[in-house]
């Protein structure tokens, strides 16, 4: 079959493509801000567990921010940065390390609220370069021997739907640290993973952001304390497809492409930037696992998953595809996993054997893959989820009689859990990543290491849960939530709800 090139290049692109972006780009806001700009800053105290012992950390979080925004208007904070200064005691361990330097990544949780209906969105990716540590009695500044680190970055934008007075709150801080010798290698362990919650009793107000209905763009904003009247008790969902200004930076593209084409009739992938439709969101997922060794299955979840939407977009006109990647962190009392979950099998068909089974996540983020193929009415998509997991066992009984597995038992290397789901976005139906659905898919166990207190069962559990080569053994099937999107915190899927797992 022949493509005419320039000929498809001149289609009206299809940005109400199911997944991802029914949401996502629905809620790419299209005014930009006139408002007057505030430099906002809120110091924070924050309990962090270091190896040392829970220690008190100083933060300091700034951005600038309009001083007001119609609904749905896009507003970026500018200007992030998230100032964290780490006290000698909190340091001691990379000193034991010769560690010579100090790198983190910063991940913010930041609180999105607007009358009574709240969203929390995750500024990720902040990051602060690698500053030199005191030596003992020596600091920054700060105080003998502490060390700040200032870490900066680009952040998701957000747009209320509702007009009142709106606040960003700092919430939870996530910190990985990264440790170097002085000649450049990373030290043994390299780095340290650090969850701090803000202490009790503060005002973690970042800033507060005036927000006028669209009935009367003249009147003045409100005063802090004021608020327009609530909004809709019953919301439904945002309207499909993008608002006039992102259109037009689309149309501008495109036709440029096609401009291009003319020297180049191959040349159809659109990559459309991500800044213009990137946002994060949250949901949650529930599922079951078997394991056929073991004749049964046991509860995962309810995971909660922190979703960055359309980090890659490509429109491809000559095929007719739209491909879209996103990523996925599970969150769990601040670390990377699913919450532990405990069952009960029957070992080698007879011996009933209850564990605790914890899944970790490992590596860069889940990827979340969305291929759509829009040369039919329905819009048909297939979307598949690759997440690195390592499972952990703790809390063993055989036959009600504990088995001391030790504080470490593990499969010896991390496995690939690929999940995939298919749907249409016309008539929704099946799955579709911002309307949740179903995703099923398998996973091969890895061996076994580390188990045993006294003694190695190692080869015990790698012999009743492995199962290299044998995929088909572990399937796992996942039920996954709407979208909570952080751009619109009074949307019907906020706060993000626990879906009922099937089996």
């Amino acid at each position: 079959m022949t493509v005419d090139a320039r000929a498809a290049a001149r289609r009206p692109i299809h940005w109400a493509v199911g997944g991802a972006l029914v949401v996502a780009t629905a809620l790419v806001p299209s005014a930009e801000s006139a408002a007057a700009e505030q430099k906002s800053e809120v110091s924070l105290r924050y309990t962090c567990p270091f190896p040392s012992g829970p220690e008190e950390v100083d933060v300091v979080v700034s951005a600038v921010l309009p001083t007001s925004a119609r609904t749905g208007e896009e507003i970026r904070p500018a200007q992030v940065a998230v100032e964290v200064t780490l006290p000698p005691t909190a340091l001691a361990r990379f000193a034991g390390l010769d560690a010579a330097t100090l790198s983190a990544v910063a991940r913010l949780t930041v609180r999105n609220t607007v009358g009574d209906t709240s969203a929390d969105a995750s500024w990720q990716d902040l990051t602060a370069p690698p500053a030199d540590l005191p030596a003992p009695g020596e600091g920054d500044g700060q105080e003998p021997g502490a060390l700040t680190l200032t870490a900066t970055g680009d952040v998701p934008t957000v747009a209320f739907g509702s007009p009142g007075r709106a606040t960003l709150a700092p919430d939870a801080l996530a910190l990985a640290l990264t440790s170097l010798t002085e000649s450049g290698e990373p030290t043994t362990p390299p780095g340290l993973d650090v969850a701090c919650a803000p202490a009790p009793g503060q005002e973690p107000e970042l800033a507060a952001i005036a927000i006028r209905g669209d009935q009367d763009p003249t009147a003045p904003a409100p005063r802090p304390g004021e608020s327009d009247p609530a909004p809709d008790p019953t919301p439904t969902r945002p309207a499909e497809g993008l608002p006039p200004t992102a259109h037009e930076k689309i149309d501008a593209l495109t036709e440029k492409r096609r401009e291009a084409l003319e020297d180049d009739p191959g040349s159809c992938p659109i990559e459309i930037p991500p800044e213009w439709v990137m946002t994060t969101a949250e949901t949650y997922a529930a599922g079951y696992a078997n394991a056929a060794k073991l004749d049964g299955a046991a509860a995962l979840g309810p995971a909660f998953m922190k979703v960055v939407l359309n980090k890659r977009y490509i429109n491809d006109s000559c095929a007719s595809t739209v491909d879209v990647s996103s990523e996925v962190n599970f969150d769990y009392e601040g670390k990377r996993q699913l919450p532990p979950t405990k069952a009960t099998f029957l070992s080698y068909g007879f011996m009933p054997t209850t564990a605790t089974m914890t899944l970790e996540q490992v590596g860069p983020p889940a990827a979340i893959h969305t291929h759509t193929v829009t040369n039919t009415p329905t819009y048909p998509e297939e979307t598949t989820v690759t997440a690195q997991l390592v499972m952990r066992l703790s809390d063993v009984e055989v036959n009600g009689v504990p088995l001391d597995v030790g504080p470490d038992c593990r499969t010896e290397r991390p496995f690939e859990q690929v999940l995939k789901g298919y749907g249409q976005s016309y008539p929704p139906a099946g799955y579709l990543v911002a309307y949740g659905g179903t995703l099923t898919g398998y996973a091969h166990i890895p061996p076994f290491e580390g188990c045993g207190a006294t003694e190695d069962l190692d080869p015990i559990f790698t012999s009743a849960i492995s199962s290299p080569g044998k995929k088909a053994d572990n399937y796992t099937k996942m039920t996954q939530a709407p979208l909570c999107v952080a751009t619109n915190p009074e949307g019907p899927d906020c706060p993000p709800r626990v879906p009922d797992p099937e089996r």
